[in-house]
């Protein structure tokens, strides 16, 4: 009797992630570091000097926490209220934030109590930031003001009221200390400078700005609203560059890498997008478990923080790649003793004694093997194997119908059993790879189940379903065959243009000949 033959499962090409440079490196970062917070995170900011430490601005407390700390460093909790938007100073000894009694107050980093409070705001204030002089300060409320405020005396240095609704983000530029950008719910951005009494340039979004971000240079702009980031070339007058749609909800934060060549966008779907700021192109993504509210990177790439709408802080560090060498260098001496001897050509008077390998079945193989061919496909239409290796249970299905078993494993099901087999069959049916056999699959257990339809909604329900995706692809196949039939037309049509052009330019050419050899 001849030894048993497994099923030869058949390995069809798949279309893969496209493995990049970017994927590498952004998949370097280590599994994330979840941290509860008392709400939702609507600010996360790093400090510009090292240690880089990172303030977290939640509910109505702002925690610092250190690069690798779990637990917030330092708390600041004087407000009333929610705070807002604690950010940095450029040389990390200041802190200033909003609130929702519409009160700005600045704090030392080493200390607790407010140094300066600067009241003047109406309305909850969202938007707070440092010019780049370090002396002056500028913020943006829900009374749709945006002021300048001057640090050493605490006082309003100007007001502007151009806005027409809330003002709920802002940034500042490098290069010039007069001059800040804020974003408002009335879909327009405004860049202001210090010394004029109104803004000098207002660019129309088309969405609630929910986030604003200048380029280090200070020619470009990126402003996030509604599912769109847009970037905007400022010493143009504010003309459009790139207009990207990657978001399936609102956008609500932005930020940079350290070198300025990637940009990073979180939303209310749940992922972080980063960008090519060189061809504004999708190079990696990142999923969350809910909602981002916030964003940032640390100075020196090795810190990516998210805070999210459920009040859970996401931390993730890159790993040392250091490490990763030393452990490749431990391994290559193991690897060397393992393939020693592959190569090894046996001589003439060598004896060679083969080992027996044992085969392993699996299990559907042991059943196809004992004839039991209802049970070795009830051992493929397992979910694990339906969802992640589909391939499997067709090979065993076309075995089945090889060996003409097929129609009786399929009979003598009940409902639960005919809804599996339903539920695979219209999934996979419009794959390429599967199709001419779960065709067959499908024919059989339409004329074995045809008299009992009518009496299960749920088999019901199935066939219909069975019947639009079969529907579908068959149209998509019509269609597909008169673009066909459209572009050989163009074929044709291009091809006899260039036959007719190279026709002319030989005859041409031999009268160009005959006429010289009449000269001669």
């Amino acid at each position: 009797m001849a030894a048993y033959k497994p099923v030869v499962v058949q390995a069809c090409p798949k279309l893969g992630e496209r493995i990049t440079q970017d994927t590498l490196y952004w998949r370097g970062y280590k599994t994330p570091v979840q941290i509860k917070e008392f709400g939702a995170v609507n600010k996360i900011d790093f400090s510009p000097v090292p240690p880089y430490n990172y303030a977290v601005t939640a509910s109505s407390r702002i925690h610092i926490y250190g690069r690798y700390s779990q637990e917030p460093i330092k708390t600041f909790s004087r407000f009333r209220d929610a705070a807002y938007c604690a950010t940095y100073r450029d040389d990390g000894r200041l802190l200033a934030a909003g609130s929702e009694d519409g009160v700005i107050r600045l704090f030392d980093i080493s200390g607790k109590a407010p140094l300066r409070q600067f009241e003047g705001h109406t309305k909850p204030v969202h938007v707070v930031g440092f010019l780049s002089d370090k002396y002056r300060i500028f913020s943006g409320g829900d009374d749709y003001a945006s002021n300048l405020w001057d640090i050493p005396s605490a006082t309003e240095i100007i007001s502007y009221s151009e806005h027409t609704d809330y003002v709920r983000c802002g940034c500042a530029s490098k290069v010039n200390a007069d001059v800040f950008i804020t974003g408002s719910y009335d879909h327009t951005v405004k860049l202001f400078d210090a010394r004029t009494k109104s803004s000098v340039m207002t660019i129309e979004h088309g969405h609630p700005v929910e986030s604003v971000l200048l380029f280090p240079s200070g020619g470009l702009l990126v402003s996030a609203g509604g599912r769109y980031v847009k970037v905007w070339d400022v010493l143009k007058g504010g003309q459009l560059l790139v207009s990207l749609k990657n978001h399936h909800k609102t956008v609500t934060c932005l930020c940079l890498n350290s070198s300025g060549q990637r940009l990073l966008s979180g939303s209310l779907d749940r992922h972080v997008k980063i960008y090519s700021t060189t061809s504004y192109k999708v190079v990696h993504s990142f999923n969350y478990a809910t909602s981002i509210l916030s964003l940032a990177l640390s100075p020196e790439d090795e810190t990516i923080v998210v805070g999210m709408t459920n009040g859970v802080l996401n931390v993730k560090h890159r790993k040392p790649e250091e490490k990763n060498e030393k452990s490749q260098k431990k391994r290559q001496p193991a690897y060397r003793t393992y393939v020693k001897g592959r190569t090894y050509v046996p001589k003439q008077e060598d004896f060679c004694v083969s080992k027996p390998v044992k085969r392993v079945l699996r299990k559907y193989d042991k059943l196809l093997r004992s004839f039991q061919s209802s049970k070795a496909l009830d051992a493929v239409l397992e979910p694990p194997i339906m969802l992640h290796t589909p391939e499997v249970t067709v090979a065993v299905m076309q075995e089945l119908h090889r060996r003409g078993t097929l129609r009786s494993a399929l009979a003598g099901r009940d409902e639960k059993q005919v809804n599996l087999l339903l539920t695979f069959v219209a999934r996979r049916v419009i794959e390429p790879r599967f199709t001419p056999v779960l065709v067959t699959v499908a024919d059989m257990i339409t004329d074995i189940y045809q008299p009992v339809v009518g009496q299960s909604a749920i088999v019901d329900k199935q066939f219909l379903k069975l019947q639009e995706a079969i529907g579908k692809e068959i149209d998509y196949q019509e269609e597909l065959l008169e673009v066909l039939g459209m572009m050989d037309t163009l074929f044709a049509t291009f091809t006899k243009k260039r036959d007719t052009c190279l026709e002319e330019n030989t005859s041409n050419g031999l009268a160009e000949i005959i006429e010289t050899n009449r000269n001669y």
